[in-house]
Parts: C-alpha cells; structure tokens; sequence
C-alpha cells in the first residue's frame, strides 16, 4: 500500500495575473529520473503555461530539476512535457482557447493516491492592473482583520 504523498506544489503567480475559471486535473508523460525529481519537490510552476500542438496539449516553461543522483540518463529540466487528458476536455480546452483572452495555466502539480504525478491545470483570462489591485487590498483587509482578531 502506497502512503499519501505530501508534495503539493502550486502556482501562487498564476492566481494573481489571471482570473481562473474551469480547473481540469491532467496526467503528465514523464521520463526517466523526472518522477524522483517530483518526489523530492524539486519542480516549479512559474511561467508555466499550456498550448496545443497537432490537437495535443503540451505544457510549457515547467521546471523539473535535475536529479540529484541520476547519471547521464538524466533528464532536460525545462523541456515541454505532454499532458494526457481525454477527448472531451482537450476538445473544449481546444474551444475556450481560441476565444480571445483565454489561455491556460498550471496551478498545481501534485501526486495522487495511486504515486502518479498529476497537474491542476485552468482556463484563465487575464487580469487588468486594477483587478490585481483589487486582490492585493482585499488580501492585505484579511490580514488586518486577523491581526484584530487575535489581539
């Protein structure tokens, strides 16, 4: 029996410059040293994004360090990785995106029960300045307030 794995590693940027919208949970082709690297937390989501390539979706910019004791069978950190969904999601992933303004994003990358690593992706629009702003006083009214509150 497998233990449940501890590795939850987000996107905090992408909550930020995007509204999200619709979230998909994706599997992710791996090689290689690339799984121990992911159990270990060694991997970012920053600047992370989606695209289709010959109607399959491909996630870019998403960086898997190098294993520590791997040997020249090691893998490339930065490389665009394929990201397994089905049919029907990649079909309406495929029509949101061609819309203006819509892109996707990866927001976490986690390993499920079953030890296989998975990636949160969502359907993201754009946020203007003001709306960051927006986000920015009503996460900083929160703080304040649970200041008062344990004061």
């Amino acid at each position: 029996m497998l233990k449940p794995s501890n590795i939850n590693i987000k996107n905090k940027r992408a909550t930020f410059d995007y509204e999200l919208s619709d979230r998909f949970v994706a599997g992710i082709q791996l090689y290689g040293t690339e799984i121990k690297s992911i159990r270990e937390g060694k991997a970012g989501l920053v600047d992370s994004y989606c695209y289709f390539e010959n109607n399959e979706l491909w996630v870019k910019n998403m960086h898997i360090a190098a294993y520590k004791l791997g040997s020249f069978a090691n893998h490339e950190s930065k490389r665009d990785r394929k990201l397994l969904l089905n049919k029907k999601e990649l079909n309406k992933l495929m029509r949101a995106t061609r819309e203006t303004g819509y892109t996707i994003v990866t927001t976490r990358l986690f390993i499920n029960e079953k030890g296989l690593a998975k990636l949160e992706i969502a359907l993201a629009k754009g946020k203007k300045n003001y709306d960051k702003r927006q986000s920015l006083k009503e996460k900083e009214d929160k703080r304040s307030m649970d200041r008062a509150l344990k004061v």
